[in-house]
């Protein structure tokens, strides 16, 4: 069972989410927050697998919110709710290490399949949405990176294809591996490189030079053998 913290102000938003992630069968709504403080206090006390935080709310907001939960601890995955995909909180609250975002009259389908991929680290992001994110990502440090000599040349080419926008079950098929595996290298790239989750990786994968700005792997000798590049 899937275990999700609520947070948002308006309490028929709160109501809505519950109901629709509730009718999936294999979620539970542990608490439901009205502001930035309290889903701040329902992280600590029940440890959810996600948290769905609205940014604008009253005396703790979500961006606040989302800084003082993933300090206190990191593993936390955390899921906007927004009525603005161009927020400018938004890209701070995916700096701050938050998994993604969902809008919030998008599809129950599509907000459900969010929260599962979230549950098991995968940011719940379209590929469209994925390039902007990087796109703003690097817009804001242009600095280009040479690629980590810590990595191992599979997680070179696991990182390359996180930048792409690909699933660990669509890198899993591409490399030929178990999705397990694919799960390891995710796990070992983003402690090597001190980063939250899966939406950083990806910002530096196009920092590295290991994808290029039509979201295409770039063909360097450590990451194109065995992924079809």
């Amino acid at each position: 069972m899937i275990r999700v913290v609520v947070a948002d102000d308006q309490a028929l938003v709160r109501a809505g989410v519950r109901m629709m992630l509730e009718a999936a069968g294999d979620m539970e709504v542990c608490g439901e927050a009205a502001d930035g403080a309290e889903a701040v206090r329902l992280a600590e006390r029940h440890h959810p697998d996600v948290v769905l935080m609205d940014l604008r709310m009253p005396r703790v907001d979500g961006l606040e919110a989302t800084r003082r939960i993933l300090a206190a601890r990191p593993s936390a995955r955390i899921v906007v709710l927004t009525t603005f995909s161009e927020d400018e909180d938004l890209y701070a609250a995916l700096g701050a290490g938050a998994l993604g975002f969902l809008v919030k009259d998008d599809p129950p389908a599509h907000m459900v399949e969010a929260v599962r991929r979230a549950a098991v680290g995968e940011p719940p992001l379209a590929p469209s949405v994925l390039r902007r994110v990087v796109e703003r990502a690097l817009a804001a440090e242009r600095q280009a990176l040479p690629p980590p000599a810590a990595l191992t040349e599979r997680e070179s080419q696991v990182l390359t294809l996180i930048g792409v926008g690909l699933s660990n079950a669509e890198i899993a098929g591409r490399l030929h591996v178990g999705v397990t595996t694919v799960k390891s290298h995710v796990a070992a790239i983003t402690e090597k490189l001190g980063l939250r989750n899966r939406t950083q990786a990806a910002v530096m994968a196009h920092r590295f030079g290991l994808v290029d700005a039509a979201f295409t792997p770039v063909a360097h000798p450590r990451n194109a053998r065995d992924t079809g590049l």
